[in-house]
C-alpha cells in the first residue's frame, strides 16, 4: 500500500515542480503505511490513507484545524498529535495549485 502513496507523492511533487523553487535535497520515501517528502532529512510533508499533511507555522495549522478544512495530523489513532502539522482528509491530489501552495510552506520550514 505504502507504494501507492509514496507514487501519487512523487506525482504531486514533480506537478508542481517543487524541487525547482527548493534550497535543499528533497527526498519522498515510504512511510508507515504512506510517504513522506523529507527536506535535507527533515520531514515536511506526507500522504497516507488518512489524507496529505503538511508541516506549517503553528498560527495557521490553527487557524486551518478551527475553520475545518484541515485536522490535527496524527501518525496513529491513538497517538499523539503532531504539533505544527495540519492534515487535509480525502484530498483532491488533481488540485495541484492548492497543494503547491502547501508544499512551499512546509518545504520552507523544514
Amino acid at each position: 500500500m505504502a507504494k501507492e502513496f509514496l507514487d501519487k507523492l512523487n506525482i504531486l511533487i514533480a506537478e508542481t515542480h517543487i524541487e525547482n523553487e527548493c534550497v535543499g535535497i528533497l527526498a519522498a520515501t515510504h512511510f508507515f503505511s504512506g510517504a513522506a517528502l523529507y527536506k535535507d532529512g527533515v520531514i515536511c510533508a506526507s500522504l497516507s490513507p488518512v489524507g496529505i499533511g503538511f508541516k506549517l507555522g503553528d498560527q495557521e495549522c490553527e487557524e486551518l484545524i478551527e475553520s475545518g478544512e484541515a485536522v490535527p495530523l496524527k501518525y496513529f489513532p491513538n497517538g499523539h498529535v503532531k504539533k505544527g502539522y495540519a492534515l487535509f482528509e480525502a484530498p483532491d491530489l488533481s488540485d495541484v495549485r492548492k497543494w503547491k501552495q502547501y508544499l512551499q510552506k512546509s518545504v520552507s520550514l523544514a
